[in-house]
């Protein structure tokens, strides 16, 4: 018989906290990474086992989505999505780039004008920033 997701985490070295509630509660469908890009070169179902005082990038992680924690949104399982750290954490920073370019009042075609420009790292599939992609970016 299969491990249910909750015994996988577990396993993980996932014992406590908002990804095991959803996982026992069936709102955890399939063990991989949510974030829009997965970094992971083993792919997205695979985890690495978090261990403790340093955490493998490719661990499991809880990532506040849709409302960031900057803006106050909580980990409760209608504000998380499964993912590995490292892509958490890339996620965040371009979620905050983007923001900050936002703000000083920059279109979106400019934005990605300077996103290739500083040749960060493109969403998967794409050849290059554009418009769509810094918008999908920003809100996904």
């Amino acid at each position: 018989m299969e491990d249910s997701i909750e015994d996988q985490l577990r396993k993980l070295g996932v014992r406590r906290g908002v990804l095991v509630r959803m996982a026992r509660s069936e709102q955890i469908i399939e063990l991989r990474c949510e974030m829009p890009k997965c970094y992971c070169h083993k792919g997205r179902s695979h985890f690495d086992e978090r261990t403790h005082p340093q955490r493998s990038v490719w661990a499991p992680s809880a990532d506040h989505y849709p409302q960031l924690q900057a803006d106050g949104g909580k980990l409760v399982p209608g504000n998380v999505r499964l993912g590995h750290v490292l892509c958490n954490q890339e996620d965040f920073v371009l979620r905050g780039r983007i923001r900050r370019m936002l703000e000083k009042g920059m279109s979106l075609e400019k934005i990605a004008a300077d996103l290739n420009d500083k040749a960060i790292r493109r969403p998967h599939g794409s050849a290059k920033w554009t418009a769509s992609t810094v918008r999908k970016a920003f809100v996904s």
